[in-house]
């Protein structure tokens, strides 16, 4: 995957490239990318071993942003930078209707950083497809979760996304308590989902 495109030059929507994917998450040709990376000039954001890497317009608007730079947790909003209500704006949702706005708009993870301490809005381009509002749910738990046990380089590690994405897309959990058992699972705290609390 070259660091300004995951497409070849005007190749669009990636059939047979996309293996899986959790919202505005999904793997690549194997590596895990936030946003649509097949939009000719888009912003999409890679997550790699070493840090979550910006995808811009040019090379020189790309950063690396180191995982041991967060410090707070990642926050996710999806057609607003600040919606009023929830993570998600209006503008996020019709982003992925058929017709004239499908596609369109943005969505952004929210960080603390440190050393040098400033947020940081990592901006990327949303994919024509729908996202069901689980799949956003579950994104977002995926980050809020992973974030609070402070594990963030684990979104740098594929394999461990690859099973974490794949079991929050099986067992779809719909409760709290159900959520928490999963995310337990997939941080390595022990227990199995209990299949009664979805």
């Amino acid at each position: 995957m070259g660091d300004t495109s995951c497409g070849s030059s005007g190749t669009r929507g990636g059939a047979g490239r996309t293996s899986a994917a959790l919202g505005p998450l999904e793997r690549v040709d194997g590596h895990w990318v936030v946003g649509d990376c097949f939009r000719p000039g888009g912003l999409w954001l890679e997550f790699r071993p070493d840090g979550i890497y910006q995808h811009a317009r040019t090379p020189a608007d790309e950063l690396l942003i180191p995982w041991s730079r967060i410090m707070l947790g990642i926050g996710f909003s999806l057609g607003g930078k600040y919606p009023r209500h929830g993570s998600v704006s209006p503008m996020g949702l019709i982003g992925g209707l058929p017709g004239p706005w499908q596609g369109v708009g943005r969505g952004y993870l929210h960080m603390t950083l440190r050393h040098p301490y400033e947020d940081w809005l990592a901006s990327f381009d949303r994919h024509p497809r729908r996202y069901t509002l689980t799949d956003l749910a579950l994104f977002e738990a995926l980050l809020t979760h992973t974030g609070a046990a402070k594990e963030f380089p684990r979104f740098g590690d594929g394999e461990w996304l690859d099973r974490a994405v794949g079991l929050l897309t099986r067992e779809r959990p719909r409760t709290g308590r159900a959520l928490r058992a999963v995310m337990a699972e997939i941080l390595g705290e022990g227990g199995t989902p209990d299949p009664h609390s979805r």
